[in-house]
């Protein structure tokens, strides 16, 4: 029998992103030939996927293509960080996104029955053999599909992303400088997390409850409880004001200059580019969000991996 070192047992774990304990038996399985060993690891069928199928599997990445007009947005999630970063497993990714982006998939549903990037296997198929082959519980949690003049951006390697449609006149659209605007756009809603485009896109409900909760604050607060119903209403209406330039994008300062609002920013670009330029919609994806995060114990599994348990 062939000796199985740590060595060998990282190189395969690099390679397939599996489980190091996996790895190791693989290796020991395949008397330590590096190919038989994933060879050994993809054939363990799907009782391994139905086995890890109820493994919390919160991180992963989002990413987005921009290709035939529209933008694709993924999040797929792994159980940790390390395959996140798997090379095997971004392109898996990348595959996800080309197939969203040919076929128009309606739900999560429709994408897993495709033929994977145009290939023979399904989606579905091809993610359970990325489940044996890397060992963790795997997942596409959601996408979306924006159609029309898009900008993207994409944060901490996938740890969240954004896309923004936009309506533009057509030498706007077309002007070199528009992308690097429109990628601004993005990384604030990244990094400041708008809820809504503007202030009247804010449902009618929400606005009440905003209300209802300014002045609850206001008659529980001594020195203004006593005042007039018309001040509080003005006091209600600053306080909208504040709701306004976090929760709306072109009420947000601008992140780069924050001397301007985006809505400022928007249409001083629009000039500057020779016409008429607006923010429409956007979506950001957040990884694992709302999602019950794993914890991971690698000291007790190197130390596992030793003691060859």
């Amino acid at each position: 029998m062939a000796e199985i070192s740590a060595k060998m047992v990282m190189d395969l774990r690099k390679k397939t992103g599996a489980g190091m304990m996996e790895c190791k038996k693989a290796l020991v399985a395949a008397n330590g030939d590096f190919d038989e060993a994933i060879k050994v690891l993809r054939e363990k069928g799907l009782s391994v996927a139905a086995k890890k199928a109820d493994r919390v599997a919160a991180e992963g990445v989002v990413d987005v293509l921009t290709a035939n007009g529209m933008t694709a947005m993924v999040e797929v999630n792994a159980e940790t960080d390390f395959v996140a970063k798997n090379a095997t497993f971004r392109e898996f990714v990348q595959g996800i996104l080309r197939t969203i982006v040919a076929n128009k998939p309606a739900d999560i549903a429709a994408l897993l029955a495709l033929p994977f990037d145009g290939g023979e296997m399904t989606v579905d198929a091809t993610l359970k053999d990325k489940i044996f082959t890397i060992g963790e519980n795997m997942s596409i949690r959601r996408f979306v599909i924006v159609e029309g003049l898009t900008g993207t951006y994409v944060h901490g390697g996938g740890s969240s992303a954004c896309v923004a449609k936009f309506e533009a006149d057509e030498a706007v659209a077309n002007n070199p400088a528009f992308a690097e605007y429109a990628q601004n756009i993005c990384m604030q809603i990244v990094a400041m997390n708008p809820t809504y485009v503007c202030r009247h896109c804010v449902p009618e409900d929400v606005l009440a409850s905003e209300k209802e909760i300014a002045m609850t604050q206001i008659n529980n607060d001594p020195k203004n409880a006593s005042k007039p119903e018309a001040i509080k209403e003005k006091m209600i209406e600053g306080r909208l004001n504040k709701f306004y330039e976090t929760a709306c994008l072109l009420d947000q300062d601008y992140v780069k200059e924050d001397k301007m609002t985006v809505a400022q920013y928007t249409e001083a670009t629009g000039k500057a580019l020779g016409g008429k330029l607006a923010i429409s919609s956007f979506v950001k994806y957040e990884r694992g969000e709302g999602l019950e995060k794993r914890e991971d114990d690698f000291a007790g599994e190197i130390e596992r991996l030793v003691k060859g348990e």
